[in-house]
């Protein structure tokens, strides 16, 4: 009669072949110091990238302490460079538009030191722009050249653009916010009514803080008025230290009556010396309209220009973050045939502060 192993014994004897089967294949394949990656493998070849190498990963010994994880070494190095970006305007002394010119044909001095330009673009870049359109009482039987002005600077217009409107009499309102849709702000301004007095001032202050929501680097606001400021809370000292703050161009049209028959409120002589230096200090200009007839030419010219700036980067070599105002000078190397160019920009910016 056959003697029966009890339960226990029977497992152990099967475990035991088991293993041992386990253990015989296992001296089989690295008894030759080979495992089955290392032989599925072939020799590397003078072909072969040397770069390249294949190490088996090392599989812990069971119980045995597992190694210490390298430290994490948090980066700490910080690319802190300031770059300035300055927009130029070139024209002849007739006002024409120059392009064309190299990166050698300018020197920029910041604070009577000259910097060196370390980008140069002469390309239409993306704009965003902001039309202050003036709406108050003065301005009724100006409304529809203006509206014609309007409609001539948006036809210079790319797709990639955008636009803003704010009108303003008694205080200023944003009627269109940023839109690609020209025909929107234009059919928006059908339904101006002139009425109430000017509050320009304001109207310019609400443009910057718009133009902070702005997704464009070139930014710009164009200014359609007849000037006159009578309405605004903002001082004079505070749109110009805004403007001056904010890396936003200027352009401005101030439809002014002509001289013999121009009021002489101290409003409306001091508009045009307003709006001129208001434009200037940002690197923009104003054009003084007599001739209602003159404002969609004019405001075609603006765009024009607008589209053919060049832009001069540079790195200060001043690198204080005293948040002072820092002078820029922009001079023009003319090339030879060429009358004398005036240049147009910015007059300056903030340093950061710490």
């Amino acid at each position: 009669m056959a003697r029966r192993l009890p339960t226990k014994s029977l497992f152990a004897v099967i475990g035991g072949v088991l293993l041992g089967s386990c253990l015989f294949v296992w001296g089989a394949d690295v008894g030759d110091g080979k495992t089955d990656a290392a032989k599925a493998t072939p020799p590397a070849t003078s072909s072969d990238n040397a770069d390249v190498s294949i190490t088996p990963r090392i599989k812990p010994k069971p119980g045995a302490p597992k190694p210490e994880a390298t430290p994490r070494r948090e980066a700490n190095i910080r690319v802190d460079i300031p770059l300035v970006l300055i927009n130029v305007n070139v024209t002849t002394p007739l006002g024409v538009t120059v392009t064309g010119l190299e990166k050698e044909n300018f020197r920029l001095f910041e604070d009577k030191v000259e910097q060196k330009i370390s980008q140069f673009s002469a390309e239409d870049a993306p704009l965003s722009v902001g039309l202050v359109f003036d709406a108050s009482g003065s301005m009724s039987n100006k409304l529809n050249k203006s509206r014609e002005a309007a409609a001539q600077f948006f036809k210079t217009a790319n797709p990639e653009d955008e636009f803003f409107l704010i009108q303003f009499n008694d205080r200023p309102e944003l009627i269109v916010p940023f839109t690609n849709n020209t025909e929107d702000i234009q059919n928006r301004l059908t339904f101006s009514q002139a009425k109430g007095r000017t509050a320009l001032l304001d109207g310019i202050m609400l443009a910057m803080k718009t133009m902070k929501k702005a997704k464009n680097t070139r930014k710009a606001i164009l200014v359609l008025s007849d000037g006159g400021d009578n309405s605004s809370r903002y001082t004079e000292s505070e749109i110009k230290n805004a403007v001056r703050e904010a890396d936003v161009q200027m352009y401005a049209i101030g439809i002014f009556e002509p001289i013999a028959s121009r009021g002489r409120t101290a409003e409306e002589l001091s508009g045009p010396g307003l709006l001129t230096e208001l434009a200037e200090n940002t690197g923009g200009k104003h054009f003084p309209v007599d001739n209602i007839a003159e404002l969609p030419d004019v405001a075609a010219k603006i765009g024009t220009e607008l589209r053919n700036q060049y832009v001069l980067g540079y790195s200060p070599s001043n690198q204080e973050k005293d948040g002072k105002y820092r002078r820029v000078q922009v001079k023009l190397n003319t090339p030879k045939g060429l009358p004398p160019l005036k240049a147009y920009f910015r007059t300056g910016y903030y340093a950061p502060k710490q």
